[in-house]
């Protein structure tokens, strides 16, 4: 089989699969007509797409960090370590989580299709930047010596700022599907949100991954480095172009009538608060706090297994040779059908067995996750770890896909969800940014001989235990709160169809 057949086949089976699960979907009848269906999807599927490829130009930053790891920086050690990985990934984070104050207010608003037009605008810029960085660096372009000597710092800025442009793309798809999707419908739209998280995830590890292994020479085995970062800014203005013709805030600007989405601020037709207001309301309101508080441990859980494992399995190989193993060579594959499979089966559940409430579905994604981080500390040493990892992101793809695209939704309701989401979704972002700065701390550093060979405590197992330990706290501090919203579910005037 031709190499280049060899790495589409999974992309296309990939696609195939979400094909045949989004078709399967049990559908919840509120009365839309099939001509409303239509417009639906040809309003989420750019919009949804676009949200998977920032993802690619988020995420991209770790793939880039295993080459960076291979090269030898000016004090002996790796260009981009552990720590420094942890110290750009955590500044990013903040940059997002606090990003929220400005963003949810600014989605409200001027609606989500101002938003996701901003952030991949943004986006793409701080990718071409990254992208042009790492071309002078590696082939000694204009200002590469300034670059070597402060490249952790100039990569942190620019994070930082596509984290700031990223944070619009969560508020932007929720908000503009809060008017399209009923109440009763979001479980299932809570999946496809899981599904386009899951796609983002795929494209970042695997299509990057692609990207070094494609264009890598035995000369030159870091050539692809600046491609990780000009392919998503390709996407991006491709699916910035859709967007501009396709998505619409509401059925009613694309045509269609307008419809009561039986949320929190169904039947509200009274002035619009302020942001000041709505801030209040959203920090009093103890559900859409507790939510909040979940989603900050799963930042934390989600990210400590997506951004560490192939990090521990490298840098380990020597002793546990995972580096061949099925799961990392396949990571974000297996990341994507977890995350697939997580959010269809969060999101049927929800809507068929609970009544559209998500807490319960969040208890039982967080029994699986505390199960599984305490199984981790005593199995990450053997090649059980793989199936582990993949288990629990499953887990915890499932919860935020149920809490950040779906309950937002709910109790934020459709006038408010910008706000509501930017507190949610930065909570996940300020617990990954606590992961960041705990793991910089605690996990062994990254040493490389003259030679770039990898040496020193990075490579000794027992010295990753802290990885699995961590989690297992923050997982139990999940799973009690899940508790507290049991029977959480959005008050409104009236619902209906159309």
């Amino acid at each position: 089989m031709p190499v280049w057949l060899s790495n589409l086949l999974p992309i296309v089976l990939l696609l195939a699969a979400v094909t045949v699960v989004f078709m399967r979907l049990p559908k919840i009848q509120v009365g839309h007509s099939k001509g409303f269906l239509r417009r639906r999807v040809l309003n989420w599927l750019p919009l949804g797409l676009t949200y998977a490829f920032l993802y690619m130009g988020r995420y991209n930053l770790e793939v880039s960090k295993h080459a960076f790891g291979d090269i030898v920086g000016a004090n002996g050690e790796a260009l981009m370590g552990n720590a420094d990985f942890g110290f750009i990934f955590g500044v990013g984070t903040i940059v997002y989580g606090f990003s929220f104050i400005i963003n949810g207010p600014l989605t409200d608003r001027l609606g989500g299709r101002f938003s996701i037009l901003a952030g991949a605008l943004g986006a793409l810029a701080a990718n071409v930047a990254m992208g042009l960085a790492s071309l002078s660096l590696l082939h000694q372009g204009i200002g590469h010596q300034w670059i070597a000597a402060n490249f952790i710092p100039l990569f942190a800025a620019l994070y930082g700022v596509n984290m700031y442009f990223q944070s619009f793309g969560a508020v932007a798809i929720v908000k503009v599907n809060a008017a399209w999707f009923h109440v009763r419908e979001r479980g299932v739209f809570g999946a496809i949100f899981g599904i386009l998280i899951s796609l983002g995830i795929y494209f970042a590890f695997d299509w990057s991954g692609m990207i070094l292994k494609g264009l890598a020479t035995e000369s030159d085995p870091t050539r692809g480095l600046p491609w990780v970062f000009f392919v998503p800014a390709l996407l991006l203005g491709i699916f910035w172009i859709i967007d501009v013709f396709q998505v619409r805030d509401t059925p009613g600007e694309a045509g269609l009538r307008d419809f009561d989405t039986g949320d929190a601020t169904s039947g509200d037709t009274g002035p619009r608060l302020s942001a000041t207001k709505v801030f209040a309301l959203m920090l009093k309101n103890p559900v859409v706090m507790t939510i909040a508080v979940i989603e900050f441990c799963s930042g934390f859980l989600r990210q400590a297994i997506m951004q560490w494992f192939r990090t521990f399995a490298k840098q380990t190989d020597g002793i546990l040779h995972l580096k061949d193993s099925f799961v990392y060579e396949n990571w974000g594959l297996l990341l994507c059908i977890a995350g697939i499979l997580g959010g269809v089966v969060a999101g049927v559940i929800s809507d068929h067995v609970f009544g559209s409430r998500r807490g319960p579905v969040a208890v039982l994604l967080y029994g699986v996750m505390l199960v599984g981080a305490a199984a981790l500390s005593f199995v990450y040493v053997s090649p059980a770890v793989g199936v582990m990892v993949i288990v629990m992101s499953m887990a915890v793809i499932g919860v935020h896909g149920m809490l950040s695209g779906t309950a937002s939704m709910d109790f934020g309701g459709t006038r408010n969800v910008g706000v509501a989401v930017g507190i949610i979704d930065g909570f996940v972002y300020l617990g990954t940014a606590v992961m960041s700065f705990t793991y910089a701390a605690i996990l062994p550093q990254q040493q490389l001989d003259p030679e770039g060979k990898l040496i020193g405590p990075a490579t000794d197992p027992a010295n990753w235990r802290p990885w699995p330990l961590a989690m297992i706290p923050v997982a139990a501090l999940g799973l009690v709160l899940a508790l507290r919203v049991w029977h959480a579910y959005p008050s409104a005037k009236k619902s209906g169809g159309h």
